[in-house]
């Protein structure tokens, strides 16, 4: 008989109702007919585990603590010229539902196999039920042709030959530099479509779907409508935080303002989290500082963990949990999960460590 669970323990081991630890990471959950649906990574062992080789794992649960193994949702192919050819590298699933179409809709970052991350693609996928399979539909840079929203007009233009000359000689490899340059990669991406890593999705009160990213060589995030069908960028996109380098953005709403919560780019290796809020989803955004609470040895790797995802708990009110990847680069398939209760602190979304704690912390 299977261990029965009535507690989240951060961290630790998780067992699927076989026994075996969640293969899910990066990912996100889909609350749908009475049942969460947890996505993500499938990892195997070993630095190998890094790329996929076997696709996005799914699973379900009534309660949130134990989950019942319901396979791989999107199988990568053997064949080498797909795009989801086993070995490429694909991250940070998220499947939402489109009320409209009756379809699920999962986005993911792409990169091809053998090319590093120079590919920065967002791969999409449908399906008919929840659990899959789901179909892969294509991959691209989004927003192609089209210029943000909130930058000023006289440089929604691309790059002149000097300006392309420039951007060519510098090194880009993702993470903070000296001289990152603010206002010349989304001008250089404009045609063919934006860099997108790390992502989420995020569907609003009134049905409308984003796409957040980190975009422009992991210097700038941008949120990105999608359209009606939740199929591809609906033309209209902001970039916030230019220069700044922000990755693991997880989104949630509450009492009418947004919150954002990312991280640092420095590889897989934690740092202090980051809390960013704003009245409307397209900003202005305004970063808050550390959301962890406790001891700064503690708080300042996001107690060695990073962001997936804000889940909503059902039924409860104010009630969301911080969903985080402890990463294990030499072994993947051993990296842990670590779930946090959100509290309230003046009105900004915060969380603390718990060895050990359970839903009724909602109910204080």
């Amino acid at each position: 008989m299977m261990t029965h669970y009535n507690a989240f323990r951060p961290g630790e081991i998780w067992p699927d109702n076989h026994g075996t630890h969640i293969n899910a990471h990066g990912g996100g959950v889909l609350f749908h007919d009475g049942n969460y649906f947890w996505f993500g990574e499938h990892k195997i062992e070993g630095e190998a585990g890094n790329a996929a080789y076997v696709g996005v794992h799914v699973y379900s649960s009534h309660d949130l603590y134990n989950w019942k193994d319901e396979g791989i949702a999107l199988t990568v192919s053997g064949d080498p010229q797909s795009p989801i050819t086993c070995g490429c590298i694909l991250e940070r699933p998220k499947v939402i539902f489109n009320p409209r179409t009756k379809k699920f809709v999962m986005w993911f970052h792409l990169e091809p196999k053998g090319a590093g991350y120079t590919g920065s693609l967002s791969g999409v996928a449908v399906a008919d039920h929840v659990t899959g399979p789901f179909q892969f539909l294509q991959s691209f840079r989004p927003n192609a042709g089209v210029w943000p929203e909130n930058v000023p007009a006289e440089i929604k233009r691309p790059l002149s030959l000097e300006e392309a000359a420039h951007v060519s000689k510098l090194d880009l490899p993702g993470a903070p530099l000296p001289y990152y340059p603010k206002q010349l990669l989304f001008r250089r991406d404009h045609a063919g479509g934006q860099m997108a890593r790390d992502m989420t999705l995020f569907v609003d009160d009134d049905g409308s779907a984003y796409h957040l990213y980190a975009s422009e060589a992991n210097g700038t995030l941008h949120i990105s409508k999608l359209s009606d069908d939740y199929l591809k960028p609906a033309g209209k996109f902001v970039r916030i935080f230019p220069g700044r380098f922000h990755e693991a953005p997880a989104l949630m709403k509450w009492r009418d303002k947004y919150f954002l919560i990312s991280s640092d780019c420095t590889g897989w290796a934690a740092n202090p989290a980051r809390i960013s809020a704003a009245e409307n989803i397209f900003g202005p955004w305004q970063e808050l500082g550390n959301p962890c609470l406790g001891a700064g040895e503690l708080i300042a790797n996001t107690f060695n963990s990073q962001s997936a995802f804000i889940l909503p708990v059902q039924g409860r009110s104010d009630a969301f949990i911080f969903m985080a990847d402890r990463w294990n680069p030499q072994n993947a398939i051993d990296g842990r999960y670590v779930w946090l209760p959100i509290e309230f602190c003046h009105g900004v979304p915060m969380f603390a460590w718990h060895d050990e704690w359970d839903l009724n912390f909602f109910d204080k």
